[in-house]
């Protein structure tokens, strides 16, 4: 299954003037790295965010996330959002600055 494209242009925008941003098709879906660091991606219709062990358990009490398992085994630190959690911009705005929050703190790659 392909993945939202209209997500990926949404991160695309709310990334645009960041720095060190690339992106990578990786996992059957849309990877966006800061630094060489996974940052968040699209997976079929979810976003997938990094948020570290401590930051990730605490999304997890968020409505529509839940933990990020795309391979049968849950990542830690890792969540996906279903749409409803992502739809209006700001929410979305959110979940980057989360992840921007734990990534722009790792070393780079």
């Amino acid at each position: 299954m392909p993945f939202n494209e209209v997500l990926a242009e949404r991160i695309r925008k709310q990334l645009k003037r960041k720095k060190g941003i690339e992106e990578k098709k990786m996992f059957g879906g849309l990877g966006f790295l800061l630094n060489g660091n996974m940052l968040v991606g699209v997976w079929k219709e979810a976003l997938i965010v990094r948020l570290g062990p401590e930051l990730g358990a605490e999304a997890l009490l968020d409505d529509h996330v839940k933990p990020m398992d795309i391979t049968g085994t849950p990542m830690k630190g890792w969540i996906m959002v279903e749409p409803p959690g992502f739809g209006e911009d700001e929410q979305l705005q959110d979940w980057l600055g989360r992840a921007l929050k734990f990534v722009s703190k790792l070393p780079k790659k």
